[in-house]
């Protein structure tokens, strides 16, 4: 059985680690180098580093920031911000990323998908979907959940995977940074329409919560920030609380 993924993301903004919720309020959680490598210690499967504000400034990734990270760590590490070109995914990769992140950009001109897949090959490549429910269906946002697409979130996930994405990460905009679990409904959703990795994203506060997302839908990976930032879930209980519910983890 694939084991289930325990992921912490580092959402950066002027090189500092924070937190909002609904996308919103943000507040600083500390140094990201420094959470990167508790993360490792801790036993983390993956780590996320989203620059949250690259696509509003128009600007590429904090390359240095990344290089700095990724010397620090030793498990997949995906990056995500402001990615526009088979360049910038390049740079990254150079700079110690293993995976890319793309979400706006993927929107924007989908064929990009498909471009870094052939360059780099589909596990290089992770489309972030952050969606949101209105006026009853979910729906695909960018630029950082500010802006809405006349997408929907099923139709797009199943075009990500025929353009040649590896993984979606998929974001509740309705849940994010609320801790009151993630969105079930969309993400058993989405996860059972591919056949491609799903992350689900977005309202972890317990632990009930991961083992809720993982026995109740397809999703192969449980991703959180202020949980694990403030020290609310430390990785090794949560994942030995999984374990004992029948949840298939890797442990330390």
């Amino acid at each position: 059985m694939l084991k289930k993924r325990i992921i912490p993301c580092l959402d950066i903004k002027d090189g500092r680690t924070v937190k909002g919720i609904n996308f919103k309020g943000i507040r600083d959680a500390g140094d990201p180098i420094q959470l990167a490598k508790k993360y490792v210690v801790q036993g983390a499967d993956e780590l996320v580093f989203l620059d949250i504000t690259a696509t509003v400034e128009k600007r590429v990734t904090l390359v240095e920031l990344v290089k700095e990270i990724s010397q620090q760590i030793n498990i997949p590490f995906t990056v995500g911000g402001g990615i526009n070109s088979i360049k910038d995914v390049a740079i990254l990769i150079e700079s110690g990323a293993d995976k890319v992140s793309i979400n706006s950009s993927a929107v924007k001109n989908p064929t990009l998908i498909t471009e870094i897949a052939k360059e780099f090959g589909s596990q290089c490549v992770v489309v972030a979907i952050d969606t949101k429910f209105v006026n009853n269906e979910w729906n695909v946002f960018v630029h950082g959940g500010r802006i809405p697409t006349q997408l929907k979130t099923i139709d797009w996930a199943k075009e990500v995977e025929r353009l040649g994405g590896g993984e979606i990460l998929l974001t509740s905009m309705n849940n994010d940074g609320t801790k009151a679990g993630f969105a079930i409904d969309i993400t058993k959703a989405v996860s059972t329409t591919v056949n491609i990795p799903v992350i689900a994203s977005g309202g972890a506060g317990t632990k009930l919560h991961f083992k809720e997302v993982f026995q109740e839908t397809r999703a192969t990976g449980g991703l959180a920030a202020s949980i694990f930032h403030y020290g609310e879930i430390a990785i090794p209980t949560l994942k030995t609380y999984l374990k004992n519910k029948n949840v298939a983890v890797r442990l330390s």
